[in-house]
């Protein structure tokens, strides 16, 4: 099975634990059955192998993503890279394009493509493992879907209206999310939830693609996708073509992109240093500082504490947050980046480039990577650096090298800018935005 897991999103749905480089897909709020914590983007991956050992898996995502996806999966997926956002349907085709020429997935050969952070049980993958099935068949339908069925009116989703009640049926037609009332209607008329999981020919969807942006192969896209135009893959897809098939999916399915829909799937009401009194009622609390928090007399609420803020919301106007947040980091943004900032500035399939702002009397501490080797430019201002205890003094044009197994610190005297370049496969530049160490 070839699967894309499209992997974008804003960081702002479960802030203050996630935000523009940690989205919430790699939040570790789940437990598996060993009784570890894990990310919604990690339970997925072992539900994947479970449905199908020998999926061949492309996560799709843009740069800021990539060293968290590394970290928390490791070189056993694929990964290919947005230079810029443009919407599902250019990131789809890049994918795409990604798999015929860099992976040698064959025309014929069928693609599933799915969002990266659904919460479901496992009977889901191995739906999708038959929507591969029906996509690559000689007689398929050119695009088929996943629709979910049903349990209560939403207006949150879009709709898909079958022909008939068949587990596979053609697709009449496709209705943007309703209000509740509409969509009311619609499910009585045996509407389906569109989950945003669709599978097709690997050749179809490239010779759709060709018709509609400007590119010859992958590498030719890559580097004009700037230049290509921002749509949706239902837009230029799903709402033109005449031979879609849906298939029907029963088991559990939600969508946790908001606070009181994951305190739903948490294992339990606190995290982290939480003390509640026996008056809290339907209450999640989730502590990732240092400090202790007590709750008292908590009602249907949802507490989340980090450093980059702390919300306290109502479980039901938590869905509301996203406009909130964006004037909450507007006003905080100095103080969110204490010890500083960084920015992805390359990702390529060997290395990565960041450059790195460190404030004075901050330090940046490692441990050492036993898959990847680190090499750091110093461009201005003056520090140290400690690897494996011995302390040097740096400055302008000093290049340090950090070999794979080694423990290494970086401290900033002054204001420190450096260009850290990541060589190997083990990247997690996304692990920095939890410093703000005393200084040394």
């Amino acid at each position: 099975m070839n699967l894309i897991l499209l992997s974008g999103g804003s960081g702002q749905r479960l802030w203050p634990l996630s935000n523009s480089i940690r989205s919430k897909q790699f939040v570790p709020l789940l437990k598996n059955a060993a009784g570890e914590h894990e990310s919604m983007v990690q339970r997925v991956y072992r539900q994947i192998m479970a449905a199908d050992p020998q999926a061949s898996i492309v996560v799709a995502t843009g740069k800021r993503q990539v060293s968290t996806i590394k970290n928390q999966l490791g070189g056993r997926v694929s990964v290919c890279v947005e230079p810029c956002r443009r919407d599902t349907f250019p990131a789809i085709v890049l994918a795409c394009a990604y798999l015929a020429d860099v992976k040698g997935v064959r025309p014929d050969e069928p693609v599933v493509v799915c969002p990266v952070d659904p919460y479901v049980d496992d009977s889901y993958f191995r739906a999708v493992r038959r929507m591969a099935d029906l996509a690559g068949s000689p007689h398929a339908a050119n695009l088929t879907l996943m629709g979910i069925e049903p349990t209560y009116a939403s207006a949150k989703f879009g709709y898909i209206i079958p022909a008939g009640k068949e587990p596979v049926s053609k697709v009449v037609s496709f209705k943007e999310k309703p209000d509740e009332a509409t969509a009311a209607r619609y499910i009585a008329r045996g509407a389906l939830w569109n989950g945003g999981v669709f599978a097709f020919k690997l050749g179809y969807l490239l010779k759709a693609a060709h018709r509609q942006l400007d590119f010859r192969h992958f590498a030719d896209l890559q580097a004009n996708y700037a230049l290509q135009k921002r749509i949706s893959f239902d837009y230029a897809v799903a709402e033109t073509e005449p031979d879609i098939a849906v298939m029907r999916y029963a088991g559990e399915w939600k969508d946790v992109g908001t606070w009181n829909t994951f305190c739903e799937v948490m294992s339990e009401p606190t995290i982290g240093k939480v003390l509640m009194d026996e008056t809290c009622r339907n209450a999640n609390v989730i502590n990732q500082l240092n400090l202790p928090i007590l709750c008292m007399g908590l009602q249907d609420m949802v507490v989340a504490a980090s450093s980059d803020g702390i919300l306290v919301s109502d479980k039901k106007r938590s869905s509301h947050i996203k406009p909130y947040v964006e004037q909450v980091q507007g006003e905080a943004r100095f103080a969110e980046k204490s010890w500083g900032s960084f920015t992805v500035l390359d990702v390529q399939p060997e290395a990565t480039t960041v450059r790195i702002v460190l404030n004075s009397g901050q330090r940046l501490a490692y441990h050492s990577h036993e898959h990847r080797d680190e090499v750091w430019t110093i461009v201005s201002g003056m520090g140290r650096t400690v690897i494996d205890g011995e302390v040097r003094a740096v400055s302008p044009g000093d290049v340090v090298t950090m070999p794979a197994g080694v423990r290494h610190t970086l401290i900033a005297d002054s204001v420190l800018q450096a260009i850290e370049v990541q060589i190997g496969a083990e990247i997690d530049v996304g692990d920095k935005q939890k410093f703000d160490p005393p200084a040394l």
